[in-house]
């Protein structure tokens, strides 16, 4: 019942102007911030370990403004699921889409990190071409439903679950259709080896490599920032990256890592730090949260 209200308030609020939309979100992620006791803990923690160059107020005013993105991203998500494709388009510029575009046809992975605007970013490319891409179910069979008409409005959108596993995302990188992943969270100890992030030893998932080796496909980043107030986001996608994957699954980690944290410090407000992207530790070290 709970979900239902929710997604009817949201269908009702994108109706307004994204400036105003973008104040109420941000409001909405104050209260979060207030009362999210939880995710607050989880945030702080994780800026003090990857930003202890800041002072303790400087990292409070960032998971402020963590937790207003994140409002926002909240409920602009329903421009994404009920607005016309004109208004999504509109709203979202983008920039390198040659990139993508120069593979046509041939395997792709697009390498979306956690920011806080990553389903804005596989809207606005659905809106240009066919994807493939994973999704987590939701414990809601409600929001469930939701989150995934919401992603196949438009075009022929490929979504499978996580616990399908990759099979489905190898068989579409054969076919020539972009796969939209996401493999910079902690997954578990799982096919996953330890490599810096932010300086911290941090479980990575090494699928990026391997799976580029298995379908010989390229691998474009992609980043969607999130701009002041009513100005809407720009969709970045980066040129392809050279060299990779290389013989040594190690040094393709680390460099999607590096990729990854370069990308943070250039707007750190909208990486997913509420995320327990530590929780996998190596033996020995204790817990984290």
């Amino acid at each position: 019942m709970l979900a239902r209200v929710g997604l009817a308030a949201m269908r009702l609020l994108q109706i307004l102007p994204l400036a105003p939309l973008a104040r109420v979100g941000e409001a909405f992620g104050m209260l979060f911030y207030a009362f999210g006791f939880e995710r607050r803990r989880v945030c702080l923690l994780n800026l003090e370990r990857c930003l202890p160059q800041l002072g303790e107020s400087e990292r409070a005013a960032l998971a402020r403004r963590h937790f207003r993105a994140v409002g926002r991203s909240l409920l602009e998500r329903a421009i994404l699921w009920w607005s016309p494709r004109e208004r999504i388009t509109g709203m979202v510029r983008v920039a390198g889409l040659e990139h993508l575009r120069a593979l046509a046809g041939r395997p792709v992975i697009v390498l979306a990190p956690h920011f806080v605007s990553l389903d804005v970013g596989f809207a606005r490319l659905a809106c240009e071409m066919d994807l493939a891409g994973i999704y987590a179910n939701q414990k809601s069979a409600v929001m469930n439903r939701q989150l995934y008409s919401g992603r196949v409005r438009f075009g022929r959108q490929r979504l499978f679950s996580r616990q399908q596993g990759v099979r489905l995302a190898l068989a579409a990188l054969k076919e020539g259709i972009p796969f939209y992943y996401l493999p910079d969270q902690d997954y578990g100890p799982r096919d996953a080896i330890f490599v810096p992030f932010f300086g911290v030893p941090a479980a990575t998932i090494t699928g990026l490599s391997r799976l580029a080796r298995l379908a010989r496909a390229s691998v474009v980043p992609c980043v969607t920032r999130m701009l002041p107030g009513g100005e809407g986001y720009e969709l970045r996608c980066y040129p392809a990256w050279e060299n990779y994957p290389s013989d040594d699954l190690v040094a393709d980690t680390r460099r999607m890592n590096a990729f990854v944290e370069e990308r943070v410090r250039e707007i750190p407000e909208q990486y997913f730090w509420t995320h327990k992207r530590f929780k996998t530790r190596p033996a020995g070290e204790a817990r984290w949260y």
